[in-house]
């Protein structure tokens, strides 16, 4: 192979690479913003789940040096704060949306002041064992393919089977039937015996489970350290890839792993000759597409139809 033609292919490689990697935690909260949505439930705090369940991960794997630990711990976090956030909704019929804010600023606040706490300076942690990578057996060792799928954060690998369970739940099982029920006529639901709250619990603590799992693909799985607002909106994009994608599991796949290519669009721009295009606006692309994707532009979404609204017990 010739001198050209392989740096080309070994800058492509670098594209999907980093691709996977900028897709993973939204891919992962974003599915948590699916079944919540599904159930009824808007999390707007997926931002916030995911950076107190980045800190927190981040804590645990700085005193115990085991990074899986960590993970356990952010997703009980994770699990944690949603539950704040299914009490609040679910049982007392708060605002979602204000709810959601609240976490969101709240956890902004927390992280920064505990780090602060704990390690007595701002900014960043100091670096803590993260996850190592996989390996697939056999297919790391086929050109190109190999490189480019063989090897990853556990996280990478993780997303993508999330997206294919949650397929699988939502679209092909009894509970998915009921999930979808609960998000599109509550009332219904329970007129044939679905515990309408019961669904609308399980799906905000699944969702915070994921964005859980997300904040420590950041804190442990790309990164070895917790860095202040590290999340930088990625919870609110995997919301509007979640809408992009038309609350499916495979539409928020797909959308995501858009949006991760345009956040390596900006890292990879020089190496892939981009300079022509100004670096604030390879830096704006993931955010302006958001914005697209919340305005309709691709294409009108119609969530379900009791997203947002309070459910109130028949009697």
């Amino acid at each position: 192979m010739e001198t050209g033609n392989l740096a080309d292919v070994t800058i492509y490689i670098a594209l999907v690479v980093s691709t996977l990697r900028m897709a993973t935690p939204l891919i992962l909260a974003g599915l948590g913003g699916v079944f919540s949505e599904r159930s009824g439930v808007v999390n707007i705090a997926l931002e916030g789940i995911m950076l107190i369940s980045a800190f927190m991960g981040m804590l645990i794997s700085y005193y115990t040096e085991a990074p899986w630990l960590g993970v356990l711990s952010a997703v009980a976090s994770g699990v944690l704060v949603a539950l704040i956030l299914a009490v609040a909704c679910v049982r007392y019929k708060s605002n979602q949306v204000v709810v959601g804010t609240a976490i969101n600023i709240f956890s902004l606040g927390f992280t920064g002041f505990m780090l602060r706490k704990v390690f007595e300076h701002a900014g960043q942690s100091p670096p803590v064992t993260k996850v190592a990578d996989w390996t697939i057996p056999l297919i790391h060792k086929i050109p190109v393919i190999g490189p480019m799928i063989g090897k990853h954060t556990p996280f990478v690998y993780i997303a993508i089977v999330a997206a294919v369970i949650s397929n699988h739940v939502l679209f092909e099982t009894k509970l998915g039937l009921r999930i979808r029920a609960v998000g599109e006529h509550p009332k219904a639901a329970e007129t044939v015996g679905v515990d309408v709250f019961a669904i609308r619990y399980l799906c905000v603590l699944l969702s915070g489970a994921l964005a859980g799992l997300a904040g420590a693909s950041l804190s442990l799985g790309f990164l070895s350290q917790f860095r202040e607002n590290m999340t930088g909106g990625r919870g609110f994009i995997a919301l509007a890839a979640m809408i992009f994608g038309k609350w499916t599991p495979y539409g928020t796949l797909g959308a995501c792993i858009l949006f991760g290519f345009a956040d390596a669009l900006q890292i990879l721009s020089q190496t892939l000759g981009l300079t022509f295009i100004p670096r604030d606006f390879l830096l704006m692309a993931p955010y302006i597409l958001t914005m697209a994707a919340l305005a309709g532009v691709i294409g009108r979404s119609v969530p379900p139809a009791a997203s947002g609204v309070p459910y109130e017990r028949q009697k």
